[in-house]
């Protein structure tokens, strides 16, 4: 089975932002879509529960959740959130990517 995955302090402090905001669990889900620029793209959205399967992390009372299938892609990365003049976004720094886009949301392997 692939490593699991690490959110880091600065991604976790905004999880448990903008889920206060929104009212939801402090549950970030990560996954892998097809597409963007360079084969694969990273999907972020709040969960309710994690599922049976889902691998998780937790880094200061925030899980970190991510289907089987995703993990296989993603295993041992770690998420990031970067405030930067060109914005802020969450980052993944993917040890299985071979190839990577300039935005840094789609990688290839």
């Amino acid at each position: 089975m692939a490593e699991v995955l690490t959110l880091t302090d600065a991604a976790a402090k905004r999880v448990a932002w903008i889920a206060e905001k929104q009212g939801k669990p402090a549950i970030l889900r990560l996954s892998v879509e097809g597409g963007g620029c360079s084969g694969f793209q990273y999907k972020f959205d709040l969960a309710e529960t994690a599922e049976g399967d889902d691998a998780v992390s937790e880094t200061a009372g925030v899980k970190l959740v991510v289907d089987p299938v995703s993990l296989d892609l993603v295993g041992g990365s770690v998420v990031d959130f970067v405030e930067s003049l060109g914005g802020a976004a969450f980052r993944v720094e993917n040890p299985n990517a071979a190839a990577g886009c300039g935005c840094g949301s789609s990688f290839g392997i």
